[in-house]
Formats: structure tokens, C-alpha cells, sequence
């Protein structure tokens, strides 16, 4: 019986899967055997929680296909001498998978698609990762946007595709593959960190709980890292072991019923407001998908050109001040607690880690690509378009990015949105027994009250003022002219 594999990569799920949904329906009675590939060169730039994930998310979905009475072949080295090897060995006469957007995944592509090619086996591929494609939503002259809003608008209003069936049992080839490696076996270590769980399952629990609540009140709750308002779906979408189009719908239910709760006494209607704003970061998600598509060298380079390089603190003081950063010891507590929440868990909440970013860039002087590989190395949810976007913002540096003279008052930061300091308590545990009011006043107290409080937390490592007004100077250097601030 004729063949299809489908080569799973970032889409490590059965349903609302389109690119398996159309090798399941390729027709002539042809089933689909379903193939993942350990590419070295990709492992390269992986991090022992995010292999942790992919592994937990690989496994889950062998078991599905299982339950299917089917598998998922498994194998490792170069997917261009891979997957032709694979096709001759199952009689494929196709090879269909979904697209991915990096400059690393792109040019593995094109190599699969000449080595396909050579080997005479036809190939298909989709857009699944996101709802609409790199190129897809343009300005009026037909160019990628650089400004959130305006991408927002467009991509707000075009339809959204339903989600797709999963292959029935009959659409899948019958094979065994071989067992799944272990993390060391990829050269990885088991993390630390407290990896939440990974595959489908867990990721439609973690979107049916979101649903039910915090969709509701996301607008205003979102930034407050105590009240565990997010969907905590990033990484669920960074493997793909839900859908983009199955999350969407969820929001659209959402939608509906927020609609049907009516507006408040003013004639606000907050619910409304909550289920958009969390469709919006949907939005962002694509957005800096473009970017990365139309620009791949962001990766490494800024986005915005200045007209002079940006002096980036680089000697001995700035390393050890990055030590202090990654260990959680730089003597700012919300900083620090959301550097420990990244050791701890894999996972930073996402207005921590604007705080963190904008310390590292702002406050330490440092070059945005220092924390972008802090970040990959540890975050579960690692996603090099996410990731990029909001370090080069941080760091005004990026596409639609925060204006350099707008800095990030750490303490500010922390006493807005953790005003009871219950994140920090929970994160920074020498800080559990202080009064919020001393926690958030923290760069203010003299030393030897801070001894009395804490004793084992340190001292701020830095001047906020000090070096805020270094961070104006710094930039204004690189652009070459003078400018006025303001805080935020």
C-alpha cells in the first residue's frame, strides 16, 4: 500500500494539525506514517528544559498515534539524508510537513526539498504554526509591518480557519518505531527547573482552566504575577501540541459569552475587553513570526540602526554583574524573583520578564544578546521569534520597541505590579518575613537595616538613577544627537 510520511517537527500533535490532516487525506488509499527527526544542527541551540519538553511532548504523542494503532518513527542526524532514506525504506511517494520560519529551519528546508527531489519523492508542505502566513498581512505597499497596531488590526479582522480533524486509525500506516532516547542520550542533562507537563492533554487542561476564569478578567489581571491570570499555553504553542486554530476557538467561546454577560453600570464591558487583549497577544505572537521571516538576522542583529554602536558594558564589573542577574542576586526583588521563577520552573511570567530585560539592558548596561541566550538556554517555552521580539524591544533595539528614554524603575515595577510582594515572598524566600513596604523600599533602606530585615539577601548591585542616566547617555551617543527622558 502506498505511503506519505508526515515529518512532525514544531506540531507535536494529532488534532488540528493541518499539514497531517492533509497527508491523512491524500487520497489512492495512500496512509500516512509519521516520522520525527533529532537534527543536530537544531539540538546545537537547545537548552535542557526545552529538550525535557520535547522529549515528555514526544513521548504523549506516541501515545496517541498508539492509540491509533499506528507509531511515530523516530531517528537522528540530517533530515535531508533522513527522510529520503526513510521514503525508500516505507515506499513513500511524498513527504508532507508544516512549515517553520527561522533562518536555521529555512535553509534545512530547502536542503530536504533538493534531497527529496533527487531521490524523485514529491513533497508537500502548510502553514499550521500560525493563522496567517509570513507575507499574508502587509501594509498598503505590500510590506512586512514594523508596528504592532497596525498588524493587530488587519490580523484581528480576517477569518480564522476551524480547527482540523486528526487522522482516523485507517489513515495511519501500521509501524513500530524504535524507543525515544533519553536526554542524555541528546547530550542534555535532566534540569533543574520543575518543567511543567508537556502534550496535548495537559495543554487542552491548561487552556479549558484559562477558559473557564482568567480569560475573563486577563486585561486587568495579566500583569500581576501573583494572580496567575495567564494562560500559561507558551509553550504548549512553541512545540505545537495544541493548536493554533483549536486555542483560537476556545477564545471565540470565550468571546461569545463574554458578550452575552453584558457591559458594567458605565457601559464598559471588561469581559469583552479581556478575551481581546489575550487575542491580541495571539496577534503579537505572529507578528514577530514576520519579523523574524522577513528579517532572519535579527537573531543576532539589531533590528533599528543607529547611527554609532551602542557601548554595551563589557568588563570584568558588567560579567559580574550578569552573574548576579542569572543567579537572582542583584538586590532588586521583583528582578530577582523572576530570574529564580526561570530556574525554578523554565517559565517567567511575561511581565517579568519585561522587568528583567529592561534591568539586564537599562539598568546593567548590557547587550540584549546576553539575556536572548539566558533565556534560550533555559526557558521550556524558548521561541526565537518570541524571544527576539521582546528582548530587542526591551533593549530599544527591535521592531515597535520601547523608546530608549523610557526605562523601567525596577522597584516601581515591583511595587505596581506586586504591590503585596507575594511573588517575590514565594521566589525570594530571605524576603518572606518582610513588611511589602520594606521589600519594595528595599534600594532605600540603609545597609544596616537591610541586615536586620534580610540578612541574607544582598544589596542593590547598581544605582537605578545612576545608571538610568547612563543608559540615556549611552543612547543618545548611538544616535548621535541629544534627547530629553521620562520615567515610567
Amino acid at each position: 500500500m502506498p505511503t506519505r510520511l508526515f515529518w512532525h517537527r514544531r506540531d507535536l500533535r494529532v488534532a488540528d494539525n493541518r499539514g497531517l490532516a492533509a497527508a491523512a487525506d491524500g487520497g489512492d488509499g495512500d496512509t500516512v506514517v509519521p516520522v520525527f527527526v533529532f537534527d543536530d544542527d537544531v539540538l546545537a541551540h537547545g537548552g535542557d528544559a526545552r529538550v525535557r519538553y520535547m522529549l515528555d511532548a514526544l513521548a504523549e504523542l506516541r501515545a496517541d498515534y498508539r492509540e491509533r494503532d499506528s507509531d511515530l518513527l523516530v531517528a537522528r542526524g540530517d533530515p535531508a539524508e533522513v527522510l529520503p532514506s526513510l521514503a525508500a525504506e516505507h515506499d513513500a511517494e511524498a513527504v508532507v510537513w508544516n512549515e517553520d520560519y527561522s533562518g536555521l529551519a529555512r535553509e534545512r528546508d530547502v536542503r530536504v526539498r533538493m534531497a527529496l527531489d533527487d531521490a524523485g519523492v514529491a513533497r508537500e508542505t502548510y502553514h499550521d504554526a500560525v493563522h496567517h502566513e509570513p507575507g499574508a498581512i502587509t501594509t498598503n505597499q505590500g510590506e512586512p509591518y514594523s508596528v504592532f497596531t497596525y498588524f493587530w488590526r488587519k490580523w484581528r479582522d480576517r477569518p480564522k480557519a476551524d480547527p482540523f480533524d486528526a487522522p482516523e486509525p485507517d489513515d495511519l500506516a501500521d509501524v513500530r518505531g524504535d524507543d525515544l532516547p533519553d536526554i542524555g542520550d541528546l547530550g542534555f542533562e535532566e534540569p533543574d527547573a520543575d518543567v511543567q507537563a508537556a502534550g496535548t492533554e495537559a495543554a487542552r487542561d491548561r487552556l479549558a482552566s484559562f477558559r473557564e476564569d482568567a480569560v475573563f478578567r486577563y486585561a486587568e489581571d495579566r500583569d500581576y504575577p501573583a494572580r496567575r491570570a495567564t494562560s500559561r499555553l507558551s509553550a504548549d504553542l512553541k512545540w505545537g501540541t495544541i493548536g493554533v486554530r483549536e486555542v483560537y476557538a476556545a477564545t471565540e467561546a470565550a468571546m461569545a459569552e463574554a458578550e452575552a454577560m453584558g457591559g458594567d453600570d458605565e457601559g464598559e464591558d471588561p469581559a469583552v475587553e479581556s478575551v481581546e487583549e489575550f487575542q491580541s497577544q495571539l496577534a503579537w505572537r505572529e507578528f514577530y513570526t514576520q519579523v523574524l521571516w522577513a528579517n532572519p538576522e535579527v537573531v543576532t542583529e539589531n533590528f533599528k540602526e543607529y547611527e554609532r554602536d551602542i557601548e554595551w558594558r563589557a568588563d570584568d564589573e558588567a560579567m559580574a554583574h550578569l552573574e548576579a542577574w542569572k543567579d537572582g542576586e542583584t538586590g532588586y526583588p521583583v528582578v530577582d524573583a523572576g530570574m529564580r521563577q526561570l530556574r525554578e520552573e523554565a517559565y517567567m511570567h511575561n511581565r517579568v520578564r519585561m522587568i528583567v530585560a529592561s534591568f539586564l539592558t537599562k539598568d546593567l548596561l548590557l547587550d540584549w544578546r546576553h539575556g536572548y541566550e539566558h533565556f534560550r538556554e533555559h526557558l521550556a517555552d524558548h521561541d526565537t521569534a518570541n524571544d527576539n521580539g521582546g528582548w530587542q524591544w526591551a533593549a530599544s533595539t527591535g521592531t515597535d520597541a520601547q523608546p530608549y528614554f523610557r526605562i523601567f524603575n525596577p522597584m516601581t515595577q515591583g511595587e505596581r505590579y506586586d504591590p503585596g510582594a507575594e511573588y517575590i515572598a514565594e521566589y525570594v524566600p530571605e524576603l518572606a518575613g518582610v513588611s511589602p513596604e520594606n521589600v519594595h523600599s528595599w534600594h532605600e533602606l540603609s545597609v544596616g537595616r537591610r541586615r536586620q530585615l534580610a540578612p541574607e539577601y544582598p544589596d542593590p548591585i547598581v544605582d537605578h538613577s545612576e545608571m538610568r542616566e547612563r543608559a540615556i547617555s549611552m543612547f543618545e551617543r548611538a544616535r548621535g544627537e541629544d534627547g530629553g527622558a521620562s520615567a515610567d
